[in-house]
């Protein structure tokens, strides 16, 4: 259980990295005050769009999720179940609606990692040697991947302050 001092300093960095990122940007920031017009624009050769990368966060991020706190958890068929074929969202409430989810699982997760019941390291026993600890790392990192990717685009599109 993550009463020692060490588990709550883990706890209180792996917070830092999903929110705030360190030696990447935000969510917050990345996602802020794209025009809606360029949200399914493709650049050449770009394999994506900022919508289709907001989506696999969003998607990945949940499933990460859904992986450390559910014993019945299925895993998904990738690469269909991980990217949306979508190139825009439909609206501006999709748009809003993916990111606040983005926000909200995070927060979900982040409540695993400070729930005492919740051992950091102990293997979960629906996995193959994954814990809660991994799970949090994975999604910081992955996320700071696709989050990379949209300051790019967002360059190469001009819309990048």
């Amino acid at each position: 259980m993550p009463n020692s001092t060490a588990d709550k300093e883990v706890i209180k960095e792996l917070k830092k990295l999903l929110l705030k990122g360190h030696a990447h940007a935000p969510l917050e920031k990345v996602t802020a005050n794209i025009p809606a017009n360029f949200r399914g624009l493709k650049p050449d050769r770009c394999p994506y769009t900022i919508w289709q990368l907001v989506e696999h966060i969003r998607f990945c991020q949940w499933d990460m999720l859904d992986f450390s706190g559910n014993s019945r958890y299925t895993y998904k068929s990738w690469p269909a179940d991980y990217w949306t074929k979508e190139m825009a969202p439909e609206n501006d409430a999709a748009w809003e609606n993916s990111l606040a989810q983005i926000t909200k699982d995070r927060d979900a997760f982040i409540a695993l990692l400070e729930n005492p019941e919740n051992d950091l390291f102990k293997p979960f026993p629906w996995g193959e040697g994954q814990n809660l600890f991994r799970e949090a790392t994975m999604i910081a990192d992955h996320n700071s991947y696709h989050l990379g990717e949209i300051v790019v685009i967002r360059r190469i599109l001009g819309i990048w302050e």
